[in-house]
């Protein structure tokens, strides 16, 4: 019993560390922000839309892919951040990768939305 209730009290902890880095996106960077009202609409228009079951999830899905994408790009900006200040061509190239990890991430889930609505208006 004693390993059950340690388990439970991990994931608790990592509930709540979870939690407090999405709240902290939230209230501090306007991209997340951006993303997460981007990807309201989609679910909206996912769950009103007659889309399979497939469809459906694969939509929901790519838009939490784009925020966990925004979420390590939040990271590696905090991290380039508070190891320094200053302007450095690799810092650059860090946080350039992580908007690209977005941007990516992004593409995906537009293009998964071009093949349902394709479906849709040709199907």
């Amino acid at each position: 019993m004693k390993s059950i209730a340690a388990f439970f009290a991990r994931l608790r902890l990592r509930f709540i560390w979870s939690w407090n880095g999405v709240r902290d996106a939230w209230v501090e960077q306007h991209s997340f922000r951006s993303w997460v009202w981007a990807n309201a609409v989609s679910a909206a228009l996912a769950l009103a839309l007659p889309l399979t079951g497939g469809e459906r999830a694969l939509i929901l899905a790519l838009g939490v892919l784009v925020l966990a994408a925004e979420a390590f790009n939040t990271a590696i900006e905090y991290t380039v951040d508070y190891i320094s200040t200053e302007r450095h061509p690799l810092a650059g190239r860090a946080k350039d990768a992580g908007s690209a990890g977005v941007f990516l991430s992004a593409i995906a889930a537009g293009v998964a939305w071009l093949a349902v609505l394709t479906r849709l208006w040709l199907g």
